[in-house]
């Protein structure tokens, strides 16, 4: 005789009923109880997986796996709104570690962000139920891989916020796969482990029900195997070095400029309306000490030298005798120097965030201008163009400034080194410097990021840590390391984010398929969900 299964199997977890253990409360166990702690479990962890400075690798790989269970074993309308309220309090808690100001539009962004944060677990809420078993393993990865490329492409805050891989930041060996697929590949991985895990969780532990699973694992496992074979026998290709120095004003230098100044350096209308005289004292102050700094590193052999972000301050009408005086020093020095300014201009609160690399004979080889200032932080008016590109005999040389690098797009050059000047605050500095690292092993140069205020790092192409300094104290001398001169094309950066369209692709068609095809009786339907 035939047997009913799903008469006789037991509905998932959050909706089948137990009986009570002797002594225990039935409402203890209730359907309702179970899933908010599936919510609450995954809030919790999300907190702890934001690209922040308390992450935990782990953290990002579960948290998704306990909020899709929530929504699987309940209304899709109410279970959607409670996990958009996890996604904005995951934003709140990223700005709060971080000491980003919560501004207006920073709260608009993150209620935006969140907004736009919910459509994977849309898709897998409302789209998964009619697209049979691969398509519920499938769409949740598919969805959060399109919509993490989407907004680390069109979005004003890039990737500084809501990228997965940067949570994994430690494993490089994990991370070799963004060189082949690019920086939103990490997601899909843990979006396919998530799923995969509900798979389990739903239909038990049967050999033929872990297959899904155990392909997810072996996908995962080789990638992980891949890198850490490629970290250990195909390290980064012997080449001379070169070295590079990253050079920051003092805090007391410019607590003597802004003592000069009357106000604070940074604050543009302020110093729209100041004296002339008062501005250019101001700005020699930190020009002599930048610039003796300089020849000291110069005389450690330095052979490139670059400033954090804004280093020098600069009246409009003082930029063409303070560059004559950069490109002397170069000349006298005999070596590439990348100058980094804040450029203010006559009677406007606004300025010019740049950099110009003057080479060993003095001239000029690139001026750059920021692209990306951050919203509602930075008034500066962004540059347009792509990052520079300078051939020199320690390699091709490139650039970008500080925020640019959290586009992930802008940074597809090829180089051999890329230079970061950037400008932080402590909070900040500690994790922005790693989420610049991704770069290097999406593109396959060597990175150098000066941070002011945070932590200056130096990558090779595959991610190791060649150096770093601490630059919170605000009293330190030269940071001098040896950078390799040879870079190698990666997959990612000639063949661009071809699998992050895919997954866009795919989501598409799961859309399709899911609007011509009736509803499967999924385990939320067994239990009167749907």
């Amino acid at each position: 005789m035939a047997t009913n299964t799903t008469d006789t199997q037991p509905p998932p977890d959050g909706a089948q009923h137990l009986t009570p253990a002797p002594g225990r409360s039935e409402d203890v166990l209730s359907p309702g109880r179970r899933r908010h702690l599936w919510l609450a479990l995954g809030l919790l962890l999300q907190l702890f997986a934001v690209g922040g400075r308390w992450d935990l690798p782990l953290a990002a790989w579960a948290f998704q796996i306990f909020l899709i269970r929530f929504l699987r074993t309940g209304r899709p309308v109410r279970g959607l709104a409670q996990v958009w309220l996890v996604c904005v309090a995951g934003g709140l808690f990223w700005a709060w570690q971080l000491a980003v100001p919560i501004t207006l539009l920073v709260f608009a962004g993150v209620l935006m962000l969140s907004s736009v944060a919910l459509v994977p677990f849309a898709a897998d809420r409302l789209l998964s139920p009619r697209l049979g078993p691969a398509g519920r393993l499938l769409a949740f990865p598919a969805a959060l891989t399109a919509v993490a490329y989407l907004l680390g492409s069109y979005n004003p805050f890039g990737t500084a916020y809501g990228l997965l891989a940067v949570t994994q930041h430690e494993n490089l060996a994990l991370l070799q796969v963004l060189s082949v697929a690019g920086p939103y590949s990490v997601a899909f991985l843990i979006g396919a482990v998530a799923t995969a895990a509900n798979h389990v969780w739903e239909h038990g532990g049967s050999r033929r029900e872990l297959r899904p699973a155990l392909a997810v694992a072996a996908v995962v496992a080789v990638v992980i195997a891949s890198g850490q074979a490629w970290l250990a026998f195909a390290p980064a290709p012997s080449s001379p070095t070169v070295r590079i120095a990253g050079i920051n004003p003092s805090r007391a230098t410019l607590a003597e400029a802004e003592r000069l100044l009357g106000t604070a350096s940074t604050d543009l209308a302020e110093v729209s309306r100041a004296d002339a005289t008062a501005v250019r004292a101001a700005s020699n102050v930190i020009t002599r000490q930048l610039f003796a700094d300089t020849r000291e590193a110069a005389a450690s052999g330095a052979k490139i030298v670059f400033w954090s972000e804004n280093a020098a301050k600069v009246r409009a009408a003082d930029e063409p005798a303070f560059l004559a005086e950069a490109a002397a020093l170069a000349r006298q020095e005999g070596i590439y120097l990348n100058i980094a300014a804040n450029v203010y201009l006559p009677d406007e609160p606004y300025g010019r965030d740049q950099t110009v690399l003057l080479g060993p004979d003095g001239g000029t080889l690139w001026t750059y201008q920021k692209r990306h200032p951050i919203p509602g932080l930075e008034r500066y008016i962004p540059g347009e163009g792509p990052a520079p590109v300078v051939q020199t005999p320690y390699g091709r040389l490139s650039n970008v400034i500080c925020y640019d690098a959290d586009f992930p797009a802008i940074m597809h050059v090829d180089a051999d080194i890329m230079l970061v000047p950037g400008g932080d605050w402590p909070e900040m500095g500690r994790i922005h410097t790693k989420m610049a690292s991704l770069r290097a092993i999406e593109n396959g140069y060597a990175l150098v990021r000066q941070d002011f205020n945070g932590s200056s790092q130096a990558f090779d192409r595959q991610g190791r840590v060649l150096s770093q300094q601490d630059t919170t104290p605000g009293v330190e001398r030269p940071w001098i390391v040896d950078v390799p001169t040879r870079g190698a094309a990666t997959l990612y950066r000639v063949a661009g984010d071809i699998f992050a369209w895919l997954c866009a692709g795919l989501t598409l068609a799961a859309i399709g398929l899911a609007v011509r095809r009736p509803r499967t009786h999924g385990p939320a339907a067994r239990n009167g969900n749907a």
